[in-house]
């Protein structure tokens, strides 16, 4: 636990705002409580898919009767959107009031908004429910892309790539980077992935790059500090090998997550991947995808990483932000997240820390047909630094793009 009167004095620099009237101890969780009813806490998150979206409106529906706050969903189709509006109210001067209260971030946008100050807390630590997560098994709640998060953000979900494939179409799917370029060569216009910069589509060009590359640990560190053309040669030739034999032969792209699981479900591809490892069984569940299709990891791993709930530096309504971090970690909420049937979400908690009514919230869990169990995920692989994503990403544009 952080020392306390740095925490109280931290906290009542900064969880005071112009419509509270009065400045809150974190430590004093009743008072927060009491301070966050009557808000409306404004959760800037991505809005692209049916299922997080109710699944966020249940959420604002149990901090309602529980707490008195209400909440609305402002759907961004890129996080980068939110991360301007808090760059553009600190320009404007507007420390205080602003209208961000919550943004659901990781990679680059944590990275930036840490770097530049815009981030409230540390916080995460000190809410009431932050025992219940487990940092010893699940390390990338405490370390985003390669930064230490220091309790500017709080986690609620844990995700790995996973490949979703039809198994009616599929026999033996490929295991490694170089498995899928010979399946790809072999099976053109079967796969395909979302164009950067969308977050998944970047995703794998990493997850190609950690095929590629000889020592993996250089992409701990920044692209600055190696020979990045030498060491990206092989994913450029690799992509240049693959760009052909895609889907539409490379020429048009999906444009994200839900985009790439429609093409599988009209049968116009037979592999796509996902950051959600229950998403494909949710898609059955809902009748989306044929109950043929399955999961798989490649042998040497795939990237892992946790979301978190962060809040601007200047949110009208921390009170409110707080308490809605705080109970998005609620076993009840948890494990709402990681049924198949709404999201297939993994949860951050850990189940030897939970009492014996919230662990059997888990064990009665179904995971669904194409859910892979947790001992067959194999190894998450640790998110480079965040400057690999935005530097790929910008020559993938200049390379591939669409325009060219």
């Amino acid at each position: 636990m952080r020392n306390q009167a740095v925490m109280t004095a931290l906290l009542m620099a900064g969880l005071a705002g112009p419509a509270m009237g009065e400045s809150l101890d974190l430590s004093d969780w009743d008072a927060v409580v009491q301070a966050a009813e009557g808000q409306t806490v404004f959760w800037h998150a991505w809005g692209g898919d049916a299922r997080i979206n109710a699944f966020i409106a249940s959420v604002g529906a149990d901090l309602r009767a529980r707490y008195g706050v209400g909440l609305e969903h402002v759907r961004l189709a890129d996080t980068a959107d939110a991360v301007t509006r808090v760059i553009s109210e600190r320009q404007a001067g507007r420390d205080a009031g602003g209208a961000v209260d919550v943004i659901w971030i990781n990679g680059a946008n944590f990275a930036s908004m840490k770097d530049q100050d815009l981030l409230f807390g540390p916080f995460a630590e000190e809410l009431p429910n932050w025992p219940l997560v487990d940092t010893e098994a699940n390390p990338a709640v405490l370390i985003d892309f390669t930064l230490p998060v220091e309790g500017y953000g709080s986690p609620w979900a844990m995700f790995q790539m996973v490949f979703e494939y039809d198994s009616a179409a599929v026999a033996e799917p490929p295991r490694s980077i170089a498995g899928l370029r010979d399946w790809t060569l072999a099976n053109p216009g079967r796969f395909t992935y979302p164009q950067p910069p969308d977050f998944l589509g970047t995703s794998f060009l990493k997850q190609a790059l950690y095929g590629v590359v000889e020592d993996p640990d250089v992409l701990l560190g920044p692209p600055e500090d190696v020979d990045y053309d030498t060491l990206t040669a092989p994913l450029w030739a690799f992509l240049d090998e693959i760009t052909p034999h895609l889907w539409r032969e490379g020429r048009i792209y999906p444009q994200n997550e839900p985009a790439l699981g429609q093409l599988l479900a009209d049968g116009e591809i037979d592999i796509g991947f996902a950051f959600n490892p229950g998403r494909a069984s949710a898609a059955i569940a809902d009748g989306e995808l044929p109950d043929t299709v399955r999961t798989f990891v490649f042998d040497a791993g795939t990237l892992a990483n946790s979301s978190y709930l962060s809040i601007p530096y200047n949110a009208a309504n921390k009170a409110g932000a707080l308490v809605l971090a705080n109970l998005i970690l609620d076993p009840e909420i948890q494990a709402r997240a990681q049924d198949p049937d709404v999201l297939g979400f993994q949860t951050v908690l850990g189940m030897d820390r939970l009492d014996a009514a919230d662990r059997a919230r888990f064990d009665a869990l179904e995971l669904g047909i194409a859910t892979l169990a947790p001992d067959e995920m194999g190894t998450g692989l640790l998110e480079p630094h965040p400057g690999w994503m935005t530097r790929i990403a910008e020559d993938w544009e200049r390379r591939y793009g669409t325009g060219n």
